[in-house]
């Protein structure tokens, strides 16, 4: 495993907590253990894929790449949600690109 991916990794890991609370807070609190480990584990796949060893290109085509993976990979999330979490799918083209930046700088 490259250095690249144990850093997207790390960083979707991190990023799922983030969305985990932004979760818990617009439920009340209510939302159960399954959905809050489904979407953590959702933005650790996104770093995971974000953070593939991809050919290098220019920042802005990286920076695409990264809102379309998020975009992607939450959209799984988003319709075994029943299309009822926009705000969680969102969150994952941000998280992608968030991530993408990041990874530019390590």
């Amino acid at each position: 495993m490259n250095k690249r991916m144990k850093v997207g990794l790390i960083g979707g890991a991190l990023l799922g907590l983030i969305c985990v609370v932004g979760a818990f807070i617009r439920s009340g609190f209510t939302a159960s253990p399954d959905f809050v480990f489904a979407l953590w584990y959702n933005r650790v796949i996104i770093g995971l894929v974000v953070g593939a060893p991809w050919v290098s290109t220019v920042k802005s085509k990286a920076l695409l790449r990264g809102a379309l993976l998020g975009l992607m990979v939450s959209f799984a999330f988003y319709s075994s949600t029943g299309f009822s979490d926009p705000i969680s799918f969102i969150a994952g083209i941000v998280y992608g690109v968030i991530l993408e930046i990041w990874l530019s700088r390590a």
